[in-house]
């Protein structure tokens, strides 16, 4: 049986589970059970906007769930938001996961940060981790946090080098400081590439409310402004709303570039795989396995844990055969590499 605990590891998921959250969204596909707080459960995942199937944020906390899963036997739990939740409704998403035993338990997204701070001060005995929000400091809480400029910063090297046009194009999902880390490195990793090229920025939204992160329409629309005005490489953070700057991408025969997970390995996005160059991924499955692990392990993870190019956590995916043989754009990336970790390269991050 499982303990109460807490440490870091890397990727797993589950299926669903079936879970009877009143006011709340919620998938599963496993039996849900008692509401004693037994911490005799697994790993338990309560997804950000977009929810499963985003092929991108959302799908790579999953992946981690079912690799814990996978591993370590035990019965886990997804749970998808609901439309214009509140803070209350994700805080009773997490105590009711704890309730029933479940540890540890990620919110998925820095949305969740009042929601995870209320739900582990009522539930010391079990180990909460949050993605993408680094402000939680209590015993039972990871703060599981990534340095997504440094993987900006390569994609816009890519980009540059890629580019025949000397415009390339950033869409931001949101406009808030996490998205803010993905365009600084971007361009910064553009200008240091050619200093003439230019880079069109642009973001969908003002607030995850109004779509930003889940609407492919508008990444599309947005795309296709920037194709407009000659960009022929967009990196798109934006979650679900990429998928709509990939088929865009795709049907004007340009280059897109993923975020989170390496999208060109997607099933969904199958059809534009051509046109993905390549993903600037983060380790959030390797992150919530990780913490899965620890806490199986008895030394449960706490405290800010971030994943960095030096770490292994981010950087670019490289399935695409174009990206991978091109031995000049192999160079390049690297070579930016080696120095963002030798501290030569400072990367902004806003």
């Amino acid at each position: 049986m499982r303990r109460v605990s807490r440490l870091t590891v890397a990727g797993a998921a589950t299926a669903s589970l079936a879970l009877a959250l009143s006011a709340c969204g919620g998938t599963s596909t496993e039996s849900s059970s008692s509401d004693s707080d037994g911490g005799d459960k697994g790993l338990a995942i309560a997804y950000d906007i977009g929810g499963r199937g985003d092929q991108s944020f959302n799908d790579a906390a999953f992946a981690g769930l079912e690799q814990a899963k996978k591993e370590f036997g035990y019965e886990t739990a997804d749970v998808e938001p609901t439309d214009g939740e509140t803070d209350a409704d994700k805080t009773q998403r997490l105590m009711s996961l704890a309730k029933q035993g479940y540890n540890p338990i990620v919110g998925v997204g820095y949305a969740y940060a009042p929601a995870v701070k209320e739900a582990a001060e009522k539930y010391p005995d079990t180990t909460f981790g949050i993605v993408d929000d680094a402000t939680i400091e209590a015993d039972n809480v990871a703060d599981l946090v990534f340095a997504e400029e440094e993987a900006s910063y390569l994609a816009g090297v890519a980009a540059a080098q890629k580019s025949e046009t000397g415009t390339v194009g950033f869409v931001g999902g949101v406009d808030n400081p996490l998205i803010h880390k993905f365009q600084a490195g971007f361009e910064q990793g553009v200008k240091d590439a050619d200093p003439k090229a230019k880079v069109i920025s642009q973001y969908l939204t003002q607030t995850a409310e109004e779509g930003g992160f889940s609407s492919p329409d508008k990444g599309k629309a947005a795309a296709e402004g920037q194709i407009e005005k000659k960009a022929d490489v967009i990196y798109a953070a934006a979650g679900l709303s990429g998928q709509g700057v990939i088929e865009a991408a795709a049907a004007n025969e340009i280059w897109a570039i993923g975020v989170d997970s390496d999208q060109y390995q997607q099933e969904a996005l199958a059809a534009y795989k051509d046109h993905i160059l390549t993903s600037a991924t983060k380790g959030v499955a390797k992150a919530v396995y990780n913490l899965a692990k620890s806490v199986e392990d008895g030394s449960p993870e706490g405290g800010i844990v971030r994943g960095d190019l030096e770490s292994g956590e981010i950087g670019l995916a490289d399935s695409n055969p174009e990206f991978k043989n091109d031995a000049e754009l192999q160079k390049a990336v690297e070579t930016a590499k080696e120095k963002i970790i030798s501290g030569e390269i400072k990367v902004a991050s806003s």
